[in-house]
């Protein structure tokens, strides 16, 4: 799996509430989104082990996503 559509569906879910700093939601999502986007090499290692170890197995299939 790729870091981009993690950081697009993250941001995606950024844009669809209303920016306010008083928001735990609003905030969780625009400090992960931030957090992520600094540290996407870290990411990255990550989403690589859990593919392997097929945790996104079902998702791929679902979407039609070939290896």
């Amino acid at each position: 799996m790729k870091v981009e559509p993690f950081l697009a569906e993250l941001n995606r879910l950024r844009q669809d509430i209303d920016k306010d700093d008083t928001d735990i939601e609003y905030l969780t999502l625009h400090h992960a989104f931030c957090f992520i986007s600094y540290k996407m090499g870290e990411f990255n290692d990550y989403l690589n082990e859990h593919e392997a170890k097929g945790d996104f197995d079902a998702y791929k299939e679902e979407e039609g996503i070939g290896d």
